[in-house]
């Protein structure tokens, strides 16, 4: 099998923040593999902005040091030469008017035009205005925002509101990594191109559905950020609620970005309210040498959260009565994050009490070793009697694929590359955002009401204790977070 790689449109690139941590490590080692793929257009050029006074030459020497250091296995002097040659800079002042006649000069012209946001949401509306004004925010352009969007339903509304006051919603483009990773996009290819999935996908055969982000670092030096955040804004509002609506969605008429988007927003405004009974948050204390989460903060009294565990309900046909388990978390014994569509046991077993039980369990898994296996129940082999034993049919990607596995490009490949073909199907809609955020509030504002702490769990273990009970209290039990 031979991967297709289907060139762009020419195509202007303007990083803003280009200097900084996203672009050095993400985006441009990303657009370099594109490169080298065949995928960007001879003339196609990438342009850095950013308040550091820089020449191009200067830019480009830093970029081909940044692809050095966080892409190695694909860095070849020749290659990173010949890609740095189409990297321009612009000294740019995103709350002044420094650089940005310059700028617009350099992007004139017929060409798709990009702008990609790497910098604080704070200089979202103030960037998306001097576009604007600077005559770059035309019909042709496109921009791209990173994560948060927005801290609460309020400054989520009134960013969409800066936006749309220049650009119209075809030409943003919410950016979320989790969305353009290849098992993603597989779970709507296994749920809506197979006849074997579809009709099961329900309430009537689905026990419960199990969705797992783990982490093994702490918040490291993101403590200032992470500590008005909370794994509850940082991960459920909106990596862990992309997941749950791909997986809950109807099948969409079409596979197109509204009305891909239209299905899972019905998702979101299915959701219940959770009670607090059915929350669970941890802060991970420190392990030897290692600090604990409010000496990473800096805040003894913080009542943050690096660990949530929730049981969601969603009010539809579909779903009613099939419970979602969402558990994510820092310093977790591994770093996985997967997918498991638990479904239900058969209504009759003619093997007998001492067959035990047994469970289809479909796992999809994001990483690490993506890809899915599908859990099915044989006889165990050998002579004494029916004994029953359950094995996965793997479909690991790298071992089915071979070396094209080695091919797919990554999420952030992937997701710039739809920006410039104009497919917002991999990006959240603005309405999706406010509608996620208004799900998410009061859950927020109602621990902060009652003034719960999270309780502590160790280093390395799978969460507080108490999550556990979250699922033991409805006679379930989490999969086991594998190292």
């Amino acid at each position: 099998m031979v991967s297709r790689v289907i060139p762009v449109d020419t195509f202007d690139l303007v990083i803003f923040g280009g200097t900084g941590d996203l672009a050095r490590r993400k985006i441009l080692p990303a657009l370099y593999r594109r490169f080298c793929s065949g995928q960007m257009e001879g003339d196609s050029r990438i342009i850095g902005a950013a308040r550091s006074d820089h020449t191009a030459e200067e830019f480009q020497q830093l970029i081909a040091e940044g692809i050095k250091e966080f892409d190695p296995k694909a860095y070849d002097a020749e290659k990173v030469a010949e890609f740095t040659s189409h990297l321009d800079y612009v000294h740019v002042d995103a709350l002044g008017e420094t650089g940005w006649k310059a700028l617009a000069e350099k992007v004139s012209g017929d060409r798709v035009r990009a702008f990609y946001f790497s910098v604080a949401p704070s200089l979202f509306g103030a960037l998306a205005e001097r576009l604007h004004t600077h005559g770059m925010a035309d019909s042709n352009t496109r921009i791209v925002v990173e994560k948060p969007f927005g801290h609460d339903l309020a400054s989520a509304r009134a960013l969409n509101q800066d936006l749309a006051a220049h650009f119209d919603e075809s030409q943003v483009y919410r950016i979320d990594h989790y969305l353009g990773k290849e098992t993603v996009q597989n779970l709507m290819a296994v749920r809506f191109g197979n006849m074997l999935f579809e009709p099961l996908w329900n309430a009537q055969y689905v026990d419960h559905i199990q969705i797992t982000v783990a982490e093994t670092v702490g918040v490291g030096g993101r403590g200032e950020y992470y500590d008005k955040s909370g794994a509850m804004r940082d991960m459920v509002q909106n990596h862990l609620m992309q997941l749950l609506c791909l997986i809950a969605m109807e099948p969409p008429a079409r596979f197109e970005p509204d009305a891909v988007r239209d299905e899972k927003l019905k998702v979101i405004r299915a959701l219940e309210a959770v009670p607090a009974d059915d929350i669970v948050r941890g802060q991970y204390s420190a392990a030897g040498k290692q600090p604990n989460y409010l000496d990473d903060v800096g805040d003894p009294t913080s009542r943050t959260e690096s660990f949530i565990a929730m049981k969601v309900k969603i009010s539809n046909w579909r779903w009613a009565g099939t419970p979602l388990y969402l558990r994510t978390g820092k310093k977790l014994k591994a770093r996985t994050s997967e997918i498991a569509v638990v479904f239900k046991q058969t209504p009759h077993s003619i093997f007998g009490p001492e067959s035990g039980s047994h469970r289809n369990i479909l796992t999809i898994r994001l990483q690490p070793n993506e890809g899915m296996d599908l859990g099915v129940t044989i006889k165990e082999p050998g002579p004494g009697g029916m004994r029953l034993v359950d094995v996965p049919l793997d479909m690991t990607f790298a071992e089915a694929l071979g070396p094209d596995a080695e091919d797919v490009p990554d999420a952030y490949e992937r997701l710039i590359m739809d920006v410039i073909r104009g497919n917002q199907t991999l990006f959240m809609r603005g309405d999706e955002v406010e509608a996620a955020w208004a799900w998410a509030d009061p859950i927020i504002d109602g621990w902060e009401q009652r003034g719960d702490r999270p309780m502590p769990y160790d280093p390395g273990s799978t969460g507080p204790e108490e999550s556990m009970m979250l699922m033991h209290k409805d006679g379930r039990r989490w999969r086991e977070i594998k190292t």
